[in-house]
């Protein structure tokens, strides 16, 4: 980057990235975000989450922003609370992928599934919108949620399909799976190292999202920075004209980063963010 380079939109991953291990946005990432958007640049997230589930971090943010929610699935506008665009896997593929991640995981306790299905906006009745099948635990339960037999929670396009073992990592999970689907088929990542598997539709990505997001800003994708921690950021800092691992992320999301910063704990995005944007 050239000396007087400095970012036009700032994308951030929410867990592991922006937040700290108490769920907050620390003082001085609130700060310099603030000063970022009053110098012009665009500011958004982009996460696993779905868009339901983002607000606790909004609140503490000084911009309601175009988000990238489902990992680019659902593209969402929080400053006037609605879905603008929504990317599905169909329930024939949905089915495939099950059936192939059945058979990779038959002999180390099979696997559940759930599905997220889009929506409109905050107000979506999750019991709806998230759909658990038999056997599935949901980690978290308090967001609210839906139960249905297998083949109901397939039945309907989704944003997502969760695909869950109690016995293995995440990582190990992606390693017996990964290998019998096609990316041509379905896009398979994980957030966390818990048994997750997210699945969904051929290329859709957060780097699918964000190059919307340059193309709703008329940004050029040189000036863009991207914040993240792990395997489903990867291919957004490597969108990214300059894409940003932090210190506790995932191996292989530091190989795909330009640069290495502090943690999420110490305020990582902040030690970037302030050298375009310093504190007066």
């Amino acid at each position: 980057m050239t000396s007087d380079w400095s970012p036009r939109l700032i994308v951030s991953d929410i867990d592991g990235t922006l937040i700290d291990s108490r769920d907050r946005v620390p003082q001085r990432v609130r700060a310099v975000i603030g000063r970022a958007v009053a110098a012009g640049a665009e500011v958004a997230l982009a996460t696993g989450r779905p868009h339901r589930w983002i607000h606790m971090v909004l609140e503490q943010l000084p911009v309601r922003p175009v988000c990238v929610t489902s990992n680019g699935a659902v593209l969402y506008d929080a400053g006037r609370d609605e879905v603008i665009a929504t990317h599905t896997i169909s329930p024939d593929t949905m089915a495939r992928v099950l059936a192939a991640a059945r058979r990779a995981l038959e002999d180390v306790g099979g696997v559940s599934v759930a599905a997220e299905r889009g929506g409109k906006n905050s107000r979506d009745i999750a019991e709806e919108i998230f759909v658990v099948g038999p056997g599935y635990l949901h980690t978290w339960s308090e967001q609210g949620f839906g139960e249905a037999a297998e083949d109901e929670v397939i039945s309907v396009p989704a944003v997502k399909m969760i695909l869950r073992n109690d016995f293995l990592s995440a990582p190990e999970m992606h390693a017996r799976i990964a290998p019998l689907i096609d990316d041509a088929e379905a896009h398979l990542t994980y957030s966390m190292n818990e048994g997750l598997i997210e699945v969904a539709a051929p290329g859709v990505t957060k780097a699918y999202g964000v190059h919307t997001l340059t193309q709703l800003h008329g940004i050029d994708q040189r000036d863009t920075v991207a914040f993240g921690d792990m395997p489903n950021d990867i291919e957004m800092l490597r969108f990214a004209g300059y894409g940003v691992a932090m210190r506790n992320a995932h191996p292989g999301v530091i190989a795909a980063a330009d640069v290495v910063t502090s943690s999420n704990d110490e305020g990582g995005v902040a030690d970037v963010l302030e050298q375009w944007f310093p504190a007066q």
